[in-house]
This record gives structure tokens, sequence and C-alpha cells, in this order.
């Protein structure tokens, strides 16, 4: 844990905002805020973007905001959540999901050890690339394991 976290209020727009293709990323309350006890990010993304079938030690919880998404957890089947659905997801679970809809906005709260990951894997400018190499190595480094494609 760092220091005693101390109160503050963040205006919208004004958080760290990173790029990965179509996903926009802002560290709403990042682990350097809140005393290493958490951290929140605001994900905004087009309709396809996925993330495969993958775990991870860090538990992660997202409440979907707008637009709609196919979760994918452990051995069952996808499911779709809208505005207001909140997937719960505890360390060492298989998971992955799909944006179904035009758009999708959501909040992730995670630790900050697995927000480190999302800003390995995001670049600073909406137009510049991701090279898959750096993504391999952010996973290596943060202990994701790719388990396989999503199911159709």
């Amino acid at each position: 844990m760092t220091d005693k976290p101390r109160a503050y209020l963040s205006h919208p727009k004004t958080s760290e905002v990173r790029w990965m293709g179509k996903s926009f990323t802002a560290f709403l309350a990042p682990g350097n805020r809140t005393g290493g006890l958490f951290a929140l990010v605001e994900e905004e993304v087009g309709q396809g973007v996925s993330v495969p079938l993958h775990r991870h030690d860090d538990v992660e919880s997202f409440y979907i905001l707008e637009g709609e998404i196919s979760f994918f957890l452990g051995e069952g089947g996808g499911q779709r959540g809208g505005p207001g659905t909140f997937v719960h997801i505890p360390g060492g679970t298989v998971h992955g999901f799909r944006v179904e809809s035009a758009t999708a906005r959501y909040l992730i709260l995670t630790t900050p050890h697995h927000e480190a990951f999302y800003r390995a894997i995001t670049v600073t400018s909406p137009d510049t690339a991701v090279d898959d190499g750096i993504i391999g190595r952010a996973c290596a480094d943060y202990g994701i394991e790719f388990v396989g494609p999503l199911p159709t």
C-alpha cells in the first residue's frame, strides 16, 4: 500500500487518458490516489472490440454505463448485459468480452497492479498504433495468460 489517500474531487475529462485502437481509457481513480486500495478506470469502445479468454490473479469488476457487452465467464457461455449491469470477476477466473452495440462505455474497478497493465498496453495519442509485441510483453510482466478465442 502507498501513502494514506487524501480526499479529492476529479472532474470529467481531467483524468489521465490513453488509447488502444478504438478504445478510449480514462484513469479516474489510479492506485496512487487511493492509497493503493483500488483503481477505477473508464473505457469507451466501438462495436466488435473484444478481449479473448484470459486469466490473471487480479480481481476485476465491470459496470456498464452505455451499450451492450457479452461477457464470457468461467466455463459458462456468453451473457449479454446493458446499462446498469455489474460483472464481478474474482482473480484466477477465465473471462473475456465482446462489445455488441455500436459503442459501449463502462467502468472497471480493479487493483493498482491491473491498472498498471492497462497503462502498459495503451498509448497517449489516438493516432498511435499499439504494437502486438508491447501487448505480449505487458501480459508476461503482469501475469495475464491467454486461454483462447471467445466462443462464437
